[in-house]
């Protein structure tokens, strides 16, 4: 099996829904908790990427502030080096806000990164690069992305030449996300 580390994107403000998102609760637990339990699956070498360790009081993960670009490439810059760290040459990025992921995330983009340096999540014809594998030598092209002025973490996975793995959308697409009030409604359904 590959080594690769596990990073949950967690830095976002949530003005959406009201701020602390990855603290609001689906069912009874933490968006975050059901992420680590996602992460879980995938690798034992797992952090949560903040702006700020307040977002994630008594987590039960390490935490890894984000590196100083604004956005979720923040949060991959931060995870990449984690990873480096740990000795793992791929890292595996999920978000704090998708709680329905499909278990076979890891393995659909470990097949389909091939010789590339990122595989990207997509369903319904939507990208959604903060569910992909990234070999961490990616970060060698991190700088120079930056300085061009991108701060896109999509644009990014593009620069360093993504590919995108589809899985069916439909009703219950598993990358939907949590961004306001009524799509923490929606994910209360679909937990019924």
């Amino acid at each position: 099996m590959i080594r690769v580390a596990a990073v949950i994107l967690a830095g976002g403000e949530g003005r959406r829904i009201g701020g602390a998102k990855p603290l609001r609760r689906l069912g009874d637990r933490p968006l975050i908790d059901r992420a680590l339990d996602l992460a879980r699956r995938w690798s034992a070498t797992i952090a949560v990427a903040v702006r700020d360790p307040v977002q994630v009081p008594s987590v039960n993960a390490q935490v890894v502030e984000d590196d100083a670009i604004e956005g979720p490439l923040g949060g991959l810059s931060a995870g990449l080096r984690f990873a480096q760290n740990e000795n793992c040459p791929f890292l595996l990025t999920i978000a704090a806000d998708m709680p329905f992921l499909p278990p076979d995330l890891l393995n659909r983009l470990w097949i389909g990164i091939g010789e590339r340096c990122c595989a990207m999540a997509s369903s319904g014809g939507h990208a959604h690069p903060v569910c992909a594998l990234w070999r961490t030598l990616a970060l060698d092209q991190l700088d120079a992305y930056v300085s061009s002025g991108e701060r896109s973490l999509k644009g990014f996975a593009a620069h360093i030449g993504a590919v995108e793995v589809e899985w069916p959308a439909g009703q219950d697409d598993p990358f939907f996300n949590i961004n306001s009030a009524v799509d923490l409604a929606e994910a209360e359904e679909r937990l019924r």
